[in-house]
């Protein structure tokens, strides 16, 4: 690999930007692609398809056959609420190679006896959420159903390229969350941006069903197409 290709692909890397060199098989030439490139790029479909995998691998293309090698960062949950979906919800995610934090002011809520191996912030989302820079490999969930804590949270997610948004809540719990989004100066597109209610319709009523139904939800959203990832929201069983 030449200097100036591997110092571009180190720079992107640690800026938590989805990288893919393009090795041709036959004379050994590479070009490096960055993913906001990727879409005008010859090759758009077929790099889309290694993004959101993340596998790199062989392929046969108009240019000959070439071998991706795939870059991309981890992915990460960003938790809003210590409660009994997220004690199910974030060992489940760690499970599928997400970095996991819980943000929740209520410290006796965020403990590390509810949450052993879990970092917690127990700061509200104000003061938390800056610090960890969120970014397109980013999945959000909102679960505390406090306002107070749930709409500034929401409000910094959606103003980031998070690549999912969920809040925890029943339609008309979301009504009334959409009625203050949209007092706090977001137009509708941007609010429709949140998954609520929360999960795929899987038909959850226990806290673990429904953090399976979350954490689904976000793995279609990471890895389908977005026409194919959208699903109907998962019956929840809160009311309010």
């Amino acid at each position: 690999m030449k200097l100036e290709i591997l110092k571009s692909l180190n720079a992107e890397r640690a800026a938590r930007r989805a990288v893919i060199v393009v090795t041709d098989v036959a004379t050994g030439a590479q070009r490096l692609v960055r993913a906001l490139d990727a879409p005008a790029d010859p090759l758009a479909a077929l790099l889309d398809q290694h993004l959101r995998t993340g596998k790199s691998g062989m392929a046969e293309t108009p240019e000959g056959r070439v071998f991706l090698t795939v870059h991309v960062p981890p992915p990460r949950l960003v938790i809003t609420g210590a409660v009994h979906i997220s004690q199910a919800l974030a060992p489940m995610a760690r499970m599928l190679g997400y970095d996991v934090t819980i943000i929740d002011p209520r410290t006796a809520f965020a403990s590390p006896e509810r949450f052993p191996d879990v970092p917690l912030l127990a700061e509200w989302p104000d003061t938390a959420l800056p610090p960890l820079n969120v970014d397109r490999y980013t999945a959000f969930v909102a679960l505390t159903h406090d306002p107070k804590i749930d709409d500034p949270a929401l409000l910094h997610a959606l103003q980031r390229d998070c690549f999912y948004i969920g809040a925890l809540g029943s339609k008309k719990t979301h009504a009334r969350r959409v009625e203050r989004l949209t007092a706090a100066g977001l137009d509708a597109a941007t609010i429709a941006r949140i998954h609520a209610p929360i999960g795929l319709a899987i038909g959850a009523v226990s806290p673990p069903e429904i953090a399976v139904s979350i954490l689904a939800e976000i793995t279609a959203r990471l890895r389908l197409p977005a026409k194919a990832a959208d699903g109907t929201p998962a019956r929840e069983k809160a009311a309010s």
